[in-house]
């Protein structure tokens, strides 16, 4: 059997401070789902070391033609990462729920 090619996966600082915040921000409301969201989006993160062209691209206005990547966990939170070379660079970690249309403008 082959094996895949491993990917680094590369958090940026921004990506970080992201997530910190929506995870601080759950905290206040429900700790244990604070926790919980936490684990589920650092594993998330995690998986794009594996085959992180399994998920399409982003296709918005203003965003270069496949720039991005995007993924959603939990069905609110929307991960956006480049591939470059064997890299995988995770850029923007977004609440769905909040107005995040200054990402696409």
């Amino acid at each position: 059997m082959e094996k895949k090619p491993q990917y680094k996966v590369m958090v940026s600082d921004r990506a970080r401070q992201m997530l910190a915040s929506h995870i601080r921000f759950l905290a206040q409301i429900n700790p244990v789902a604070a926790r919980r969201t936490k684990n589920e989006l650092i594993d998330a993160i995690r998986s794009l070391a594996i085959m992180p062209e399994r998920f399409p691209f982003l296709n918005a206005q203003f965003i270069p033609l496949n720039k991005y990547h995007k993924m959603f966990v939990e069905k609110r939170y929307l991960i956006l990462y480049q591939i470059k070379d064997q890299t995988v660079f995770v850029d923007y970690i977004v609440d769905c729920r909040q107005d995040y249309g200054w990402l696409v403008q």
